[in-house]
This record gives structure tokens, sequence and C-alpha cells, in this order.
């Protein structure tokens, strides 16, 4: 995992690291990890697989350049004392089952709301930054007065919650004692929350998340320049312009012209072109991410129909495996070549069909709906999956295909994740740069 883009003497630790989204990001962005967590035996595995170390009993902290120690387990055993006042950035999704509208939405009442032990890292390590990701199923007014409970812990969690007392009754000792706290205490820490869709920074997915960003009370930050550096970057409005001028297509010369008829009388009837142009960058679609989002991804080849058979062939990228019987209907759709993906899911039963099946260019034979033309489907594969999450396709995923898929539904998109972390790390250089 370390490699020569860790330049800076940022460090970092990462609790609930799943298949290792956020953790790629945060790297990326110049901290180096002194500790993974991570209860799942697969998402565990991937992160062995690519680099992580057992950490063992000893409480040591990596140099830099060393293998990022990793802790398999449940995080309400770990102990994080050792590094109190070594890390700069705190980060970890929670799970975020009680929260998502796909859950069972039990709220806090869940046994699985890790908000508390994130709370708890927080009072042992004594963090500069940390930067939690969920799911926009935290904002729903049924759990609304709990997610601002939420940030208020963030905001004080040295205001430890009696475990006999209920959520409302502590989150009265919180407002009363917001008042009371001093602003600039390393016992407080300032909070900023952001509702993001990751289409907007550029990844090839619909994907509405929550980032909840905060800095320790006692740093004079400028909140200017986490708000500049967390702008989005990319637009839908881009997205329809660069269709409609014809750039998206010279990006595409392999597509036959009659599938850009269809797609863009698709396009203009969802919505019409406005005329403004938009500053911002086009959305990148599905076909973008297969295609490769930069210069060292080479373009996926196609799945031969063929081969819809669970056989990973030896002429085909790994994890680029064809995958029998998919389907959808009516509230079941499939993605779409020339738009975003749909939300990629783990799925509390598993990887729901729709999400993860994808309409081809290749037509098929019979009546056509009256929208175009009629295309064939199949499901998506994992290594297109991960492209979706803007894994890099040298990162190696474990355990069996609805394993790896659930690791992916659950991550962080690297790229996105990339973006908060680099904001984070812009106010930490502006504070060190002042004092």
């Amino acid at each position: 995992m370390p490699d020569e883009r860790t330049s800076t003497g940022r460090t970092s630790v990462e609790l609930f690291a799943g298949g290792g989204g956020l953790a790629m990001a945060v790297h990326r962005a110049g901290f180096r990890p002194l500790l993974l967590n991570e209860s799942t035996k697969h998402a565990c595995d991937t992160l062995e697989a690519n680099g992580a170390v057992p950490r063992g009993e000893e409480e040591v902290i990596p140099e830099p350049h060393e293998p990022w120690p990793l802790i398999r387990g449940d995080v309400r055993d770990l102990k994080l004392g050792y590094l109190q006042g070594k890390v700069d950035l705190l980060a970890g999704g929670p799970p975020c089952q009680p929260f998502s509208l796909g859950g069972v939405a039990k709220g806090d009442e869940d046994k699985r709301n890790m908000f508390p032990e994130m709370f708890r890292a927080i009072r042992e390590i004594q963090p500069k930054a940390v930067i939690c990701e969920n799911v926009r199923g935290l904002l729903r007014p049924s759990f609304r007065p709990y997610f601002d409970y939420i940030l208020r812990e963030l905001e004080l969690p040295f205001e430890e919650r009696d475990p006999e007392a209920s959520w409302l009754q502590h989150d009265a000792i919180l407002k009363a004692k917001e008042a009371q706290a001093v602003a600039d205490s390393h016992e407080r820490y300032r909070v900023f929350k952001f509702e993001v869709n990751a289409a907007d920074y550029g990844v090839p997915q619909i994907r509405n998340r929550v980032i909840i960003v905060a800095f320790r009370g006692d740093l004079e930050i400028n909140e200017a320049i986490l708000r500049r550096a967390v702008k989005r970057t990319h637009s839908e409005e881009s997205l329809r312009q660069s269709m409609s001028s014809g750039k998206y297509w010279d990006r595409h010369p392999e597509v036959v012209k009659h599938v850009r008829s269809h797609v863009m009388a698709g396009v203009q009837a969802e919505l019409p072109l406005c005329g403004e142009e938009s500053d911002l960058k086009p959305w990148r679609t599905l076909r973008d991410a297969l295609k490769g989002l930069d210069d060292e991804s080479e373009p996926l080849p196609p799945v031969r129909w063929n081969r819809l058979d669970r056989v990973q062939y030896d002429d085909m990228p790994v994890d680029h495996v064809g995958w029998p019987d998919a389907r959808f209907y009516r509230g079941h759709t499939p993605n779409l070549l020339d738009r975003p993906a749909k939300t990629v899911k783990a799925g509390v039963h598993g990887v729901p069909g729709g999400e993860s099946v994808m309409l081809t260019d290749s037509r098929i034979a019979g009546p056509q709906p009256a929208s175009g033309h009629r295309y064939r489907h199949r499901y998506m594969t994992v290594r297109e999956t991960a492209r979706v999450m803007t894994f890099p396709d040298t990162w190696k995923l474990c355990g069996p295909r609805g394993e790896k898929m659930r690791q992916l539904g659950n991550a962080v998109p690297v790229m996105l994740g990339e973006v908060f972390s680099k904001a984070v790390a812009r106010v930490l250089d502006d504070v060190e740069g002042r004092s």
C-alpha cells in the first residue's frame, strides 16, 4: 500500500475500513495510516491482499513506507490510547444500516450503530481532524433529530453519555453544554456537514451521501479554505451540453450512430437542454468508467454473451467475469451506459439486481419500445462495479462475488474520499503555515 505519493508527515487512523476505499483516498491525500480496523473477514482479506499487515498484540507505530498495520476484530475491543497526540486525521464510515433508507431503520436502537465508537476513538486519540461518511438516510425527517444529536456529540465528544441515559437525555445535556463550552478547547470540535452527490465530483455514479468533517477546537482553521476545496466540479448540465456538442462522442468513437441517436433522444426527452453553458466538467458516465477515467486505465473488453457462466477466463481482466440470469422489471431498472451508474449498494439481503444490471449496445430482435431500440442486458462484473466506485484496476478484492460486491457497495468512492481528504490537508497546511 505505501507509495511515493505520501510525501507529507501527516498521519491517519481509519475505523470501519471495509474494502479500503476511504483508506486509499486518505493515503492519496498525503496521510500515512498508523492503523486500520475492520471486523469483516473478507474485507480484512482484501486489505491484507493489498499490503496491510496484522499488527499483532504490540502497540507499534509504523515508520514511513512500512506496511499499514491492520487489526482484525470488533472496534469495541480496540484500544487506541497509544496513538494519542500522534494522529492528524481519524476517518471512517460507521455502519450505516440503522439509518439507510434500504435498511431496517431502527436508528439508535440498532446495536450496529457504531457512532459511539467514533466518539470514543476521538477521546482516546484527540485527532486534529475527523471525516465521517454515511448515507443520506440520516437526514430523513424521522431521523433528523437523532442526526442533530450525532453532530452535537461530535462537537462535544468528551461529554460522555451515561450508559443508563437515553439519547434524548444526553442530548439535553449537550445542548446545555454547547453554550458553556470554550470554543477553542482541545476537547471541542468545529463540525461541518456536507450533503453530496458523488457524480458532482467526477465519480461515474449517482451516490447521495452525507460527509461530516470536524476540526479540533484549539486549531484556528480557515473555514473558507475548506468550503472552496469541496465545491462540486462536475454537473449533469455539462454532460448534456457535451453530448449535444459532440465532445462526449469524440471520447467514444466506437459507439455506432444509431446508438448515439437513441441516447440523445432519451436525454432530450428526459430533460431538454437549456441555453446556458456550465463552467463545470461533465458528469462521468458508466461508458466513461468502462473506457477508463485516466490514462493509466485500459478499456475493459466486452463480456461475450456465451461467457455469462461465472468463469474467470485467462484473456479477461481479474474479476471481469460474466454472470447469468440478469433481469429487470418495473421499479427495478438497469444502468444506462450514457448516464452515471445507479448507486452501488451492499443491501441487507445481498446485492439488489437492478443496481447491478446494465443495458449494453447490443441490439436484439423483437418488438421495439416507443422510446427507441431494444438492447440486451446483463449483470455488471465486479471489475466494472469497482470502476464505478473509482477503485484502481490493481486493487485486489477477496471473497466470493457477492462479498466483493458487498465491499464495493459499502465503500466510499475513492475519488470522492480524496476530495474531502485533500480539503482537510489544505486546512491543516494553512493552520501550520500561520503558526
